[in-house]
């Protein structure tokens, strides 16, 4: 089983930026695709990035232009820098890693944008 560690949320202004980072540890071995969801109250979780084992790339027609996912394959952590954040962009954001047979899931960590 894989085992996630989310940091990096946070209070921002509008405009401003944050950087999320999820370290993987357990079967890591077996990861294939690491990606990005959020959630917001009342709203369902919605897919905000994610990046596959070689470097492909998907993103949220919301966040295209603002947000990059990357990832250190050395280090098994997944980035999401957000820039330009709006109000809109509040929510929990949650890590998720699947591989074979199995889709494991951060405990979130908040994103809260306001003035």
């Amino acid at each position: 089983q894989v085992q996630l560690v989310e940091s990096g949320g946070g209070l921002v202004q509008p405009g401003g930026s944050l950087r999320l980072s999820c370290a993987a540890s357990g079967s890591i071995f077996s990861i294939n695709l690491m990606g990005w969801y959020r959630q917001a109250p009342g709203k369902e979780r919605e897919l905000v990035a994610r990046i596959t084992n070689v470097g492909r790339t998907r993103y949220a027609d919301s966040v295209k232009g603002r947000f990059t996912i990357s990832r250190n394959n050395v280090e098994n952590t997944v980035y999401l820098q957000m820039n330009s954040l709006k109000p809109e962009d509040t929510g929990v954001y949650y890590c998720n890693v699947e591989g074979r047979g199995f889709s494991s899931w951060g405990q979130g960590t908040q994103v809260t944008v306001s003035s």
